[in-house]
């Protein structure tokens, strides 16, 4: 039998016990031991719960007690995962995670301790909740050549969209249904400001790569700034629009950014609605292949934790699924080439069109059009010939 520790006892914390105690069996039979929790570390206590007699408040218990052969941290946040992280892996224990932040920003620190002192280092749960993305990467289309990986990975922005198309509803409205729903936290900046697809993006970057871009290296765009206007323009042109993170691998170094795309009926992503998360890989000789599901929530995140947890356990060795290493190695988003839907004032539309003379121009209320394909140094570089600045600019999938 191997004990276990976790660490954190919200949602995926709660939901990774159940899931290890109510599948006792079937986690047995893919770990091919029995697992056990022993301890479970949290601020605070749980008196109602059938597990609060395992709750403990210091780290250190778990740290030196030796029959703890693995931690499973879903605490989020860089701190103090990282110190239990760390202290954890030169404990000889292995470590499994949910946490996204952590790994984006010190995934590379952690596989080489990982390496060091013989143990695991997993985080599946990091990125799509229980979509098994990163697995399919490492094991099942690492002989191909990734040319690009482009994802829907934030399931609230998600949502919002598809109540701003589907509805009508204005962006302040789909939020605070979104906030209601359980969908959105109280401060929502980290999904709706794409700080959580970028923290993603990077670390799928990183696994078909090898290097780890520091997220604040990455371009990255939120919802915010789309309108109900921008909505309607898109449904014109029969599209839609979504928050993408995109990774375009084009010689040693890639293009990698976050910000929201107008889709085409022929992209497989067009069709990913609500809390849905959606990764497209596209490589060679395999083309394009989708991975599809719930990227949140206790049952689809503590489904990919307990996976690599009976893996770690299974596997019982040293078993870094990647390595990283930091890479500061990044091509200028101003070389980044799309085509783009502007939007500008009615009454810009003369010198608008002497400026965009190729440009497909759309019917409406507003000075509103497609341009063609250009890099974003050029395109900024035309704006800088109009006394007009645009009211909104959306690229183009």
């Amino acid at each position: 039998m191997k004990k276990i520790a976790i660490l954190g006892f919200g949602v995926v914390g709660a939901g990774v016990a159940d899931l290890l105690t109510e599948n006792r069996d079937n986690v047995s039979a893919l770990a091919h031991e029995e697992i056990e929790i022993k301890y479970i570390l949290d601020l605070r206590d749980f008196p109602n719960s059938k597990f609060g007699d395992l709750v403990v408040h210091d780290f250190s218990i778990i740290e030196n007690d030796p029959e703890i052969s693995l931690v499973c941290e879903v605490m989020g946040g860089s701190h103090p995962a990282y110190e239990y992280t760390v202290r954890a892996l030169k404990a000889k224990k292995s470590v499994v995670t949910s946490n996204k932040e952590v790994v984006a920003n010190f995934g590379d620190e952690f596989l080489a301790l990982a390496k060091e002192n013989r143990v695991s280092y997993r985080f599946e749960a990091s990125v799509g909740g229980g979509i098994p993305v990163i697995d399919t990467m490492i094991n099942g289309i690492s002989h191909n050549k990734i040319k690009e990986i482009r994802g829907i990975l934030n399931g609230t922005t998600n949502y919002i969209l598809t109540k701003m198309f589907s509805f009508g509803e204005s962006f302040e409205n789909a939020l605070k249904e979104a906030q209601e729903n359980g969908y959105a936290e109280r401060n929502p900046d980290a999904d709706i400001l794409g700080f959580d697809a970028c923290r993603k993006i990077a670390i799928l970057c990183a696994i078909a790569t090898g290097n780890l871009i520091p997220t604040d290296k990455i371009h990255t765009e939120g919802i915010t700034g789309i309108r109900n206007e921008d909505v309607a323009a898109a449904e014109k042109l029969g599209m839609s629009i979504k928050l993408v993170a995109r990774c375009i691998i084009n010689g040693d170094t890639p293009f990698v950014t976050v910000a929201p795309f107008i889709v085409g009926k022929d992209s497989p992503l067009v069709n990913v609605s609500g809390v849905y998360n959606a990764v497209e890989i596209i490589s060679e000789p395999l083309d394009n292949i989708m991975l599809y599901g719930r990227g949140a929530g206790a049952g689809p995140t503590a489904s990919a934790v307990v996976a690599d947890i009976a893996t770690a356990i299974r596997l019982g060795k040293c078993d870094a699924p990647a390595t990283f290493t930091k890479c500061d190695s990044i091509q200028s988003f101003d070389d980044f080439k799309c085509k783009r839907y502007v939007a500008f004032d009615k009454n810009a539309e003369k010198e608008v069109k002497r400026i965009f003379k190729n440009a497909i121009y759309i019917d409406g209320d507003e000075c509103s059009l497609i341009c063609g394909l250009m890099s974003e140094g050029d395109f900024n570089s035309l704006l800088k010939d109009l006394k007009f600045q645009p009211k909104s600019m959306i690229r183009l999938l």
